[in-house]
């Protein structure tokens, strides 16, 4: 296990260095000086031209990606050209609110989605499949910016039984993003979990298990569902790696400061140092993701382990 970690891990660094290098190659071909746009409209030339100095803008592309490469390893992301901080404590101070939006709708999004998909599989075709696979497919298909302005108009402007954005309301500021939020992933995961099972409940263990006399909920927990959860378990990491690494349009419509909002920044005011940090910040979290999606698959079918 130990040998496919390291593995793993070895063959992701190529990886991030490609993205690293083509988020970088990329901003610099937008047009527009970073600098010029930082300092305003009526900016002197001058002024420009020795803040572009002072931040290495004009030296060579190579040179600049080779030493933002090397503080990039050190954990220095620069210095956000709008803000004048540093990005890497601005993306640790953004990180909490987002772990709390991310923790929240994946409770929301497991907590609805499996067992919806279990019930779905074993109801077949029923008036509880077809409306739990509707709504489940409702979440899927709603854009996330409308669910979120649905839901604070109904939940929080109408009703006020929520804040309507912002986190000065603690944990009850959490509730209607995460719901949001995890409704889409609930519906991911629903279809999934229903898919996988009915596959797996015409196994021929499956029949073997009914004719030793197991309960219904034996066989389906104990054996079928066991041996689907495997895609499950990728989706349900590769979901909680996209939630850490911020949920854009969630946290902007919420106005909650996380990763997501603080990307939606640094593209509006094209702050280049802040955006390739995020960006490389939640390639990582992605890469992590998936790494522990196959751990996983290791600690849930032995079969796996054994190879």
């Amino acid at each position: 296990m130990a040998k496919k970690i390291i593995y793993r891990i070895l063959i992701s660094i190529p990886v991030l260095v490609g993205v690293v290098l083509v988020i970088f190659l990329m901003l610099q071909v937008v047009p527009g000086n970073p600098v010029a746009i930082m300092m305003g409209e009526h900016i002197k030339q001058d002024v420009i031209d020795r803040m572009t100095e002072m931040y290495g803008l004009d030296q060579p592309v190579l040179v600049q990606f080779g030493r933002y490469f090397l503080n990039m390893l050190h954990g220095d992301f620069g210095v956000s050209y709008k803000l004048n901080r540093s990005v890497t404590s601005l993306i640790m101070d953004a990180f909490p609110y987002t772990v709390k939006l991310a923790v929240a709708a994946a409770v929301v999004a497991w907590l609805i989605g499996i067992p919806a998909g279990i019930l779905s599989a074993v109801k077949k075709n029923s008036l509880v499949d077809r409306m739990f696979m509707g709504v489940s497919l409702l979440g899927v298909s709603m854009p996330v910016f409308w669910a979120a302005l649905l839901f604070q108009y109904v939940f929080a402007y109408y009703l006020g039984w929520f804040p309507v954005s912002g986190v000065d309301g603690g944990i009850r500021s959490y509730i209607l993003p995460a719901i949001v939020l995890g409704w889409s992933s609930a519906g991911t995961i629903a279809r999934l979990t229903r898919s996988n099972l009915l596959e797996a409940l015409e196994e021929d263990y499956i029949r073997t298990a009914w004719s030793k006399g197991l309960s219904q909920f034996g066989v389906i927990v104990g054996h079928a569902f066991k041996n689907a959860l495997l895609p499950v378990v990728t989706m349900m990491a590769i979901q909680v790696a996209s939630l850490l690494s911020g949920a854009v349009i969630t946290e902007t419509v919420f106005a909650i400061p996380g990763i997501g909002r603080l990307a939606v920044s640094a593209i509006s005011n094209r702050d280049m140092p802040l955006l390739q940090g995020t960006v490389i910040f939640t390639t990582a979290l992605i890469i992590l993701g998936n790494l522990i999606a196959d751990v996983l698959y290791s600690v849930i079918d032995p079969r796996i382990r054994t190879d």
